[in-house]
Order: structure tokens, then sequence, then C-alpha cells
């Protein structure tokens, strides 16, 4: 048996989306839209840094889940993701690099480094599909927290 995941965008002038996960508790409505110069309202995220969120969005749940496990002193946390395109339609991604930066007291490297590895090798489904067809690379910095 199939976990099924349903989303709908709706057309609601212009270049603007109204997006829904399905059922409704898995998500609010999500705005996707296109710059005004080609009919977009500039009123929301377009398509594919959508996809750069869900990336960040999927590991770092993950990541923050695993190092609370460790019992890891974590006060603040930040995914940032970037990304490179080709130059020519449909002007995928050519490589991803994901960056964590993690505040806390005593954070151990060796936590973070294995959080993220556990992430993007065997917990975060974002990044296993999307690591079958580009680079994604991964890095860290700690701060120490005062």
């Amino acid at each position: 048996m199939s976990d099924k995941q349903e989303v709908r965008v709706v057309l609601t002038e212009g270049m603007h989306f109204e997006g829904t996960a399905y059922p409704p508790d898995e998500g609010g409505i999500i705005h996707i839209d296109s710059k005004p110069e080609v009919g977009g309202t500039g009123r929301g995220a377009r398509p594919q840094s959508l996809m750069l969120v869900s990336l960040a969005g999927c590991t770092g749940m993950d990541v923050i889940s695993i190092l609370r496990k460790k019992r890891q002193e974590v006060t603040g946390f930040e995914v940032s993701v970037k990304a490179d395109r080709a130059e020519n339609h449909p002007r995928v991604f050519t490589h991803i690099w994901v960056t964590y930066t993690i505040t806390g007291r005593n954070i151990d490297p060796k936590a973070v480094e294995r959080s993220i590895e556990l992430s993007m090798t065997k917990y975060c489904p974002v990044a296993a599909l999307l690591s079958q067809v580009v680079p994604i690379e991964t890095d860290y910095r700690i701060i120490e927290a005062e």
C-alpha cells in the first residue's frame, strides 16, 4: 500500500496560483507566482524556489530532530540552500549547496555531521529525490551561544 499525497493549484489572476495540500491539515495555502514582466503579480514564490524551500524544510526538520534526540543544546537553527541553474531552458538545477547554521552551547560537531548524514542519506525524501539528478553538497557552522 502506498502513502498518497495530493496538492492542487488554482489560478487566481495573471500567473498567480494558490496551492493547497490535501488533506488540508497537511499544510496551508502557498502562493505561487511569476515576475510581473511575464504576466505575474510578484506576490508568491517561484516554483523552483519552492523546491529549495522543500529541501531546506525537509532536511532541517530531520537534523533538528536528531540533534534534540542527541541532547544537543541548540538555541538557534537555520538552513540555507543555494543552487546553480543551467543557462538554457528548462533551466534545471545543476548543483545545490545546503548550509546548516547551528547556534547553541557545547554543540558536538560529530553529532551535527551524523545528523546531516542521516537526513541526506536516510530520512529526507526531498534530498533523496533531488540527489538522483543533481549533486548536493552540505556544510555546517556552529556558533557558540553566549
